[in-house]
């Protein structure tokens, strides 16, 4: 919960507050008392009278009443503090500066946990421990710089990390890039990344919404309202983009399926983030490169349009832009033809559109109104940068003025970080946004290029529920396979008739009521491909024979399985819960091909058509799917089908911890899932 005294405090209080500005109690109070703040400043420290020139109080309990208190204090301090301040000063939001909490050991755990009951008790807000602060046009309550310009249509900032907070403002002021608010909330003993993520959600609309949202995240510990308050931001109209740090490895993780032994937390995290609409970085730079191009407006296509007075840069852009997908579509003489008399001899206008080292601001003015009524591009990117002979302010101003009215977004690299300092200055100072490398922004476009809006499609339903709970509400840990196979014929996924054995001559009744060819399995192992389990194409009586007795001596089987042979291609459907998450579904190829080329798309559940469209879309192996050099393909359709009733089955049975369909074996419309691994 976030406290509107968190937002607009009329009073603050720097506890621990110093005349020395190189301690966070200095700075925090500096960084109050000359910024935007217009309320009451009150200062504690035991030793002074009087603190940056504000009367100091010796203790807490003489403040008056106060909206938000900024603690910088040692940490075995801080308890006492939070407690006067809730139940004596009506002090609704709190920022504790102090480190020595949680990553200190559990002493340093159980401080955190009391200041959150006490926060907790008095409906208030606590940020922090071990963060920078807050700060908004209002208020700038951290201990650091720099302080970026704020204002309430900019980016929001939230940060587990300070110090991380501190360099993504840096490299955003580098861009020009304003923000609306940025919130650092350290060790989240309280207030965490998912909270401060409600808020924006729950007040969005105001005048004080962001355009955008820019997250740096350690750890995500309510997914599930992490990803109903971003989906929902985004149907708004807001942006986001997040850096996910702190990925973690599967490897040597115990598990019952090739699912879960591939899939790991930050794939979750991916697939979380691919359903809420957000767009993942890598980076603090590509964080703030994408949070630059979404101040912009929307980019609608892929098109692209290069003004310049500089061949080298556009070439480069158009390297970049066309080797992610993006097109700098070629403008026809023809349509072009009316710009060129404007232009010096020997311009280019086929696209880019060249205008020469000498080109002028007028000339820049003429291409860029002339660009926005082309219905062949999409956005505009101009690079210009100065030799140093001439001032680019002019140049700079025909940009401005043309962001501002053009139907298109124009996006503008300024590589002369010193040759045009002055002007570039002036440039964000009129609100310009920028980059200094065409390949920055190249990549940021890619990314905002491939973002994927939020599905809003309905779950998908399965008929039989009542069965499938009956039949599965008995088991625990891996699913016997003949129960499994039952779970099919309920799910409606089609398998190959089959039958599990214990004896020689059950095994040669089956053969004889089923038919060659035949495929014999051992029962029991999970991964049977592993311990030489699986024998195909058996044709003849001596083979059952033989290979029952082959299989029955596998250690831990517990039967054989006689099916009637698939062919076709081989794909695979899995399932692995992840805790918090929830449940991740998988596709690829099937067989061997999972380890073998390690080509998987994952979804987070409820996977829907499109989504599972998509997913198999994405493959590497997607061309095998549909069908190459004369061996038929599967139905993708029948394909999205079977993983949507994938999907559907656990909402019927979240108790499936991991799953796997593999193979599933097909040619056309007809998909069969020839073995399944359940454990529950």
């Amino acid at each position: 919960m976030i406290t509107p005294q968190l937002i607009d405090p009329k009073s603050i209080a720097v506890v621990g507050a110093s005349d020395d500005v190189q301690k966070p109690g200095g700075k925090s109070l500096f960084n109050v008392k000359n910024g935007t703040f217009q309320g009451k400043i009150y200062a504690v420290n035991p030793k002074k009278a009087e603190v940056q020139g504000i009367k100091a109080y010796k203790e807490v309990s003489e403040l008056p009443q106060t909206d938000l208190a900024i603690l910088a204090i040692p940490a075995t301090l801080c308890v006492p503090a939070v407690k006067v301040l809730v139940e004596q000063k009506e002090t609704k939001a709190i920022i504790v500066l102090s480190a020595g909490f949680s990553e200190m050991g559990a002493e340093g755990k159980r401080l955190e946990q009391e200041m959150a009951r006490l926060a907790d008790e008095h409906d208030a807000t606590l940020i922090g421990p071990n963060c920078i602060g807050v700060m908004n046009p209002l208020h700038q309550s951290v201990f650091t710089t720099p302080i970026p310009k704020l204002q309430w249509d900019g980016a929001t900032l939230i940060s587990s990390s300070g110090a991380t907070c501190v360099f993504i403002m840096e490299s955003a002021l580098s861009k020009g890039l304003p923000f609306s608010a940025v919130y650092s909330v350290g060790n989240a003993a309280h207030t965490c990344v998912e909270d401060v993520l409600e808020y924006v959600n729950e007040t969005y609309g105001t005048e004080r919404s962001p355009r955008t949202v820019l997250m740096y995240i350690e750890s995500i510990k309510k997914p599930e309202k992490f990803l109903k308050n971003a989906s929902e931001l985004i149907a708004k109209g807001c942006r986001i983009a997040a850096v996910k740090s702190g990925t973690s490895d599967a490897g040597g993780r115990a598990a019952a399926s090739h699912t879960g032994a591939m899939l790991n937390s930050d794939m979750a995290v991916d697939a979380l983030f691919r359903k809420a609409g957000i767009i993942r970085c890598t980076s603090r730079g590509e964080l703030t490169a994408v949070g630059a191009v979404l101040q912009h407006p929307e980019l609608t296509g892929k098109r692209i349009g290069i003004i310049t007075h500089a061949g080298g840069p556009a070439v480069m852009l158009t390297d970049v832009l066309s080797n992610g997908g993006m097109d700098v579509p070629h403008l026809p003489e023809e349509v072009m033809a009316p710009l060129l008399p404007e232009l010096f001899e020997g311009s280019s206008v086929a696209n880019p559109v060249d205008i020469l080292s000498t080109g002028t601001a007028e000339q820049l003015n003429k291409c860029l109104e002339f660009c926005d009524n082309l219905d062949v591009i999409d956005g505009i990117v101009v690079i210009f940068g100065s030799p140093g002979l001439f001032s680019n302010a002019d140049a700079y101003a025909v940009i401005r003025k043309q962001q501002k009215k053009s139907k298109k977004p124009i996006y503008t690299v300024l590589p002369s970080i010193i040759n045009a300092k002055k002007e570039m200055d002036d440039f964000v100072t009129e609100g310009g946004v920028f980059f200094e490398d065409e390949a920055v922004l190249g990549n940021a476009l890619l990314k905002e290029s491939a973002y994927i809006p939020p599905c809003t499609e309905t779950d998908p339903v399965l008929p039989n529920v009542a069965a499938i709970r009956e039949l599965l509400g008995k088991h625990k840990g891996l699913v016997p396979t003949d129960e499994g196979m039952k779970l099919l014929d309920l799910m409606g996924i089609k398998r190959p008739i089959n039958r599990i054995v214990n004896g020689e001559a059950d095994a040669l009744q089956a053969a004889k009521d089923l038919g060659f060819p035949l495929v014999m399995k051992v029962v029991g192992p999970a991964h049977k491909s592993d311990v030489g389990g699986v024998i195909l194409n058996v044709s003849t009586m001596d083979d059952v024979k033989a290979n029952f007795h082959k299989l029955n001596a596998i250690p831990n089987a517990t039967g054989v399985e006689l099916c009637q042979m698939e062919y076709g291609l081989e794909v695979f459907i899995g399932v692995k819960k992840e805790p918090g998450f929830g449940h991740l579904i998988t596709c690829g190829l099937g067989g061997i091909f999972i380890e073998v080329l390690k080509d998987i798309q994952y979804a987070l559940a409820p996977v829907h058509p499109s989504e599972a469209l998509r997913m198999i879309r994405s493959l590497k192996s997607y061309k095998m799917i549909r069908g190459v050099r004369g061996k038929e393909g599967i139905n993708e359709e029948v394909f999205v089908d079977a993983i949507c009733k994938v999907s559907a089955l656990l909402s019927a049975m979240p108790e499936i911890e991991e799953m796997d369909l593999n193979p599933l074996m097909g040619h056309g419309d007809h998909l069969a899932a020839v073995d399944i691994v359940i454990r529950l």
